[in-house]
């Protein structure tokens, strides 16, 4: 905390009650997770998921759920209880199919993409998405590979950079994907960004071809918020006079920037929550119609189960990003202990469904402002790429329904004002006000923090 509040900068922002600015669409900001062990969500995780509210799930079917284990013969056992946990969240599930069985692709080798037997291939998929999309109904959407421009690299046992090659391997997965679930979603490639072959290449087939494309999606792990909205933007250049109905844009993974160290302080860190929450209005702004935050539960690389269908080197690979420099991306540690980037999801759960205009001068906050029954909130992000300052923020309410309030400021900052047992945010301030309909507060806004301003009628 500051030695003295009177010596800080001060800056103000409006936000107008009455100015209705459509449907805010928070659900948009959708979550991500797998793709490194089998084990389920447990049910801590699951229960503070669940009162997020996600609609949508991001995940990996990874071979090391091992469904087709032999030739003609199906086993469920690894990758039931791992959808049923995801199910309990309330979320579907978009799933990306990196499933490489060893019947289909006897050689350790992420270059080989194409089966022995496609029509096998097409069965194994046919399957899978009967199985989890007809008879549990949990996969809504169903990605065709993850980052298959890098391979390994990515985590998954596939390259395919070369888009008339991924145009093949595409059109033959989701032949069977929609004939046993014909209300899917298809799309991909999970390209590692918005201009990585094959993205681009698999627009120009499917607009030229005809061919079904319901959305694209890319990766992009980076601190600044601008890039963020940089490829939201490229993508509707991309997706410019595409034939009937736009494809959906969709960014599978997204985080911060990779860090060089790893240290477990790093991962409750104030400005990483600042620099998330920053990066969703940014996509929110630019138009983006799902983000999905990677990842939901950090957790531990096994070597054996990924044996079968990695080389050595991607086994290194992932032992060194997942156990020896984890990026403890997660909303919840390995050991289930909560971080601060759930609350920034906390937060932006109890805003609102009505956005409300809300203006500011300081380049360095970002803002959103919402209304919903018997509440106004404003939320409030100080990050800057270069350094943040602390600051003094004047919120000021303009065209209030007058009468008297409950304000309430919480605040995701290095104080860490959270009940780890229940999942709740602890106010930081919060009082009864009398209020007219013009209403102002002052609250302190720390560098590299997260605020939620609430006034609701009592």
């Amino acid at each position: 905390m500051p030695a003295n509040y009177l010596s800080l900068p001060r800056t103000e922002i409006v936000v107008d009650a009455a100015d209705d600015r459509g449907a805010l669409e928070l659900w948009r900001a959708a979550l991500g997770h797998g793709g490194i062990n089998t084990l389920p969500l447990p049910d801590r995780v699951v229960d503070g998921i669940a009162r997020l509210s996600p609609r949508l799930i991001r995940i990996f079917l990874q071979e090391h759920f091992a469904v087709y284990p032999d030739q003609g013969r199906f086993d469920w056992s690894k990758l039931d209880p791992f959808m049923d946990a995801l199910a309990r969240t309330g979320a579907k599930v978009v799933a990306a199919i990196c499933l490489k069985p060893k019947t289909l692709y006897p050689a350790v080798d992420m270059r080989i993409w194409r089966p022995t037997d496609w029509a096998e291939w097409q069965k194994v998929v046919f399957e899978v998405v009967r199985r989890y999309s007809v008879e549990k109904q949990i996969v809504t959407y169903w990605e065709v590979g993850n980052e298959t421009d890098i391979g390994e690299s990515g985590g998954c046992p596939y390259l395919i950079p070369d888009p008339a090659d991924y145009a093949e391997y595409y059109t033959k997965t989701i032949a069977p994907v929609l004939q046993a679930f014909p209300q899917a979603k298809v799309g991909g490639p999970a390209a590692c960004w918005i201009t990585s072959e094959p993205l681009p290449g698999l627009i120009r087939y499917c607009r030229e071809t005809k061919t079904r494309l319901d959305f694209i999606s890319w990766h992009l792990y980076h601190d600044d918020p601008a890039r963020h909205a940089a490829g939201v933007r490229k993508a509707q250049e991309l997706l410019a006079g595409f034939p009937g109905k736009r494809p959906e844009m969709l960014v599978t993974e997204w985080n911060k920037g990779f860090d060089p160290v790893s240290v477990e302080d790093m991962a409750f860190a104030s400005r990483r929550a600042a620099n998330v929450a920053a990066a969703i209005l940014a996509t929110l702004e630019a138009g983006l119609d799902w983000s999905f935050y990677y990842h939901v539960w950090d957790q531990t690389f096994y070597r054996a189960p990924f044996a079968p269908f990695f080389s050595e080197n991607g086994l290194e690979l992932m032992e060194v990003h997942w156990n020896r420099i984890p990026h403890r991306f997660g909303l919840f540690g390995v050991n289930q202990g909560v971080r601060p980037q759930y609350f920034v999801y906390q937060m932006l759960s109890r805003m609102g469904e009505s956005r409300l205009r809300v203006t500011g001068s300081d380049a360095a906050l970002r803002l959103l402002a919402s209304r919903g029954e018997g509440k106004v909130s404003a939320f409030v992000t100080n990050f800057d790429l270069q350094r943040s300052r602390d600051l003094i923020v004047t919120v000021q309410f303009r065209r209030l329904s007058p009468g008297v309030k409950t304000l309430r400021v919480y605040r995701i900052d290095e104080a860490r004002r959270w009940c780890r047992e229940t999942l709740e945010l602890i106010p930081c301030e919060e009082r009864e006000v009398d209020a007219s309909s013009d209403f102002r507060c002052e609250v302190y806004c720390p560098a590299d923090s997260v605020l939620l301003v609430e006034l609701t009628d009592r």
